[in-house]
C-alpha cells in the first residue's frame, strides 16, 4: 500500500534529518508501505504581478533548494528504496488553514512530521507548523532534533551522514 507524508522543510540539509529518522523509524518497524514523501515549505509569491506572472516553481526552487539538499534527499531515497516511492519538493503559497486542508485532501496526505527547531526562514518563507497542528485531516508528529553548531561538515552534504 502507498501512504503520503509531508515533512515540513526549510530546504535546509538540517531539515532532511527529519525524513532520515522518520525512515529509521519505519524501518526499524519494518513497515511494509511504500511511501511517497512531501517535503514542503512555506513560500509568500506576494502581490507583485511581475512576480506572479513570470515566477514559476522552478524559478522559486532556485532561490531556495540548494543543490546539496537534493543531493541529500537522494541519498536518503537510494538508503531507503525500499521504503520509498518517491520523494517531491513542493511548496505551499496559501495563506488560509482551508487551502491547506484542501492541499493536504488532494494530495492524499495521511501524515506529516515537522520540527521546532526547523522553521521557515529567509526570505519569501514562511512557517507551516501552525497549519498542520490545526489540520483535522492529518495525523502530525514533532520530530526533536538535536542542533550541533560546533559540527564541522555544517552546511555541506556530509551533515547527512552524522547520526543523530
Amino acid at each position: 500500500m502507498t501512504k503520503t507524508i509531508l515533512i515540513a522543510t526549510d530546504y535546509s540539509l538540517e531539515s532532511l534529518n527529519i525524513l532520515k529518522k522518520v525512515m529509521r523509524e519505519k524501518d526499524a518497524s519494518e513497515d511494509q508501505n511504500l511511501y511517497n514523501i512531501l517535503l514542503v515549505s512555506g513560500y509568500d509569491t506576494g502581490d507583485s504581478i511581475r512576480d506572479l506572472l513570470f515566477n514559476t516553481k522552478s524559478t522559486v526552487f532556485n532561490k531556495l533548494r540548494p543543490q546539496e539538499f537534493c543531493d541529500a534527499y537522494g541519498i536518503i531515497k537510494n538508503k531507503y528504496s525500499h521504503l520509498i516511492n518517491k520523494i517531491v519538493c513542493d511548496i505551499f503559497t496559501g495563506s488560509f488553514q482551508r487551502t491547506f486542508n484542501n492541499y493536504v485532501k488532494a494530495e492524499n496526505i495521511e501524515e506529516a512530521y515537522y520540527s521546532m527547531s526547523v522553521r521557515g526562514k529567509g526570505k519569501g518563507k514562511f512557517d507551516l507548523i501552525p497549519y498542520i497542528r490545526k489540520c483535522k485531516d492529518l495525523t502530525s508528529r514533532e520530530i526533536p532534533l538535536e542542533v550541533c553548531d560546533r559540527l564541522p561538515e555544517k552546511g555541506r552534504l556530509a551533515e547527512i551522514f552524522v547520526e543523530a
